[in-house]
């Protein structure tokens, strides 16, 4: 068991939380956001499209069956901090190698237990995204509602710089037909998987990188990744997506490489009340018109007033809680993308077909 020690959550707008300590002792600061999944939390936890949040736990019991080294999705946990109702420091799973307590100690992850969650997400609810610090060090609430004053807004901040890759690097089988270059704007590894399966060899780029260079490569499609942070202020990637774009090669994009897709064909995007966090969440195909419970990770959309005015796009897929738009595609170009996750991990596997169809358009594009 580990130290029961006290510790707090305050609030931007005052409100404080008073439970125990899990993981490091420590203070850390983010937005705070809840995932209403009941499973996979260490591929939660370890999605880079969640640096900079504090993360709420809808599911009363977390980590019961410890963490596998086949369920990450990055080198690390990327959350700020996890906040839940019960924490297991013990673990069931027979191939478990750790309990979760250990690798937030391994990845310096601060949290808070014992607290009603119910209660807070209720409030979140309520009055919308804010800001939260979480401290097992600092006991001095007045000094918490200071330093959770300090915690950047995450509307203007820019963090896939601090998740992409620093290097190309290659992931194939050796006899694949097919080569998608990928722009790293913080990629889950199920998404290179996802891609891999079906043939492709995927040479991931950092998301500095220039189409020259991607374009060495020869690639027959682009893949674009999802990540952290907001879209609005990356102009540079809006603007190498925008020169990807007018190449006419199939593109797939991802949460964030959805969203900058969208901007580099003048689109806007604007910050959720609430976002969008859990692997369950109702997707609409407007196409086929069909259902799809996905996997989702997003607190920025596309706006529906920036699509209305152009006719160069349409919306493919729409999310079923409040109609907020969830896919797009270029009219007469090879080029998608969704507000969700289908590589789905954790999630359930309903929309695995959008990787399906990027590849039969790089087939017509190859043919």
């Amino acid at each position: 068991m580990h130290e029961q020690k006290s510790a707090f959550l305050v609030l931007e707008d005052g409100t404080v939380f008073q439970g125990l300590a899990i993981g490091k002792i420590g203070t850390t600061g983010g937005e705070i956001a809840f995932n209403t999944g009941m499973t996979g939390y260490q591929e939660v936890f370890t999605d880079p499209s969640y640096l900079g949040q504090i993360l709420i736990m809808n599911t009363a019991h977390i980590g019961n069956y410890g963490t596998h080294p086949c369920e990450i999705e990055s080198d690390s946990i990327k959350i700020a901090g996890l906040v839940t109702k019960k924490f297991s420091d013990g673990y069931s799973r027979l191939s478990g190698n750790q309990s979760l307590q250990e690798l937030m100690l391994v990845n310096e992850t601060v949290g808070i237990s014992d607290i009603d969650t119910r209660a807070l997400v209720r409030h979140i609810r309520n009055k919308g995204a804010m800001n939260a610090i979480i401290s097992s060090e600092i006991e001095d609430i007045d000094i918490l509602k200071k330093k959770v004053k300090e915690v950047p807004s995450m509307e203007g901040l820019e963090l896939s710089s601090r998740v992409s890759t620093k290097s190309v690097y290659d992931v194939a089988n050796g006899n694949e037909s097919v080569r998608v270059a990928l722009i790293d704007f913080g990629v889950k590894k199920n998404i290179i998987r996802c891609l891999v399966e079906r043939g492709c060899h995927v040479r991931v780029f950092p998301m500095n990188s220039s189409t020259q260079e991607m374009e060495a490569f020869q690639p027959h499609g682009y893949m674009l990744s999802n990540g952290p942070g907001d879209p609005s202020v990356m102009r540079d990637s809006i603007e190498l997506v925008k020169k990807i774009v007018s190449l006419n090669k199939p593109v797939f994009g991802i949460c964030l490489g959805h969203q900058i897709l969208g901007l580099s064909q003048g689109l806007s995007t604007v910050k959720m009340f609430n976002g969008h966090r859990g692997i369950n969440h109702p997707i609409k195909n407007l196409k086929t018109g069909k259902g799809e419970i996905t996997s989702q990770n997003h607190g920025f959309v596309i706006s529906h007033e920036s699509i209305k005015k152009q006719n160069e796009i349409e919306v493919t897929h729409v999310h079923l809680n409040d109609n907020t738009i969830a896919g797009i595609a270029l009219k007469n170009k090879p080029i998608f993308s969704v507000q969700y996750h289908p590589e789905a991990s954790a999630g359930p596997h309903d929309s695995r077909y959008l990787f399906d169809q990027f590849i039969e358009n790089i087939n017509q594009f190859k043919s």
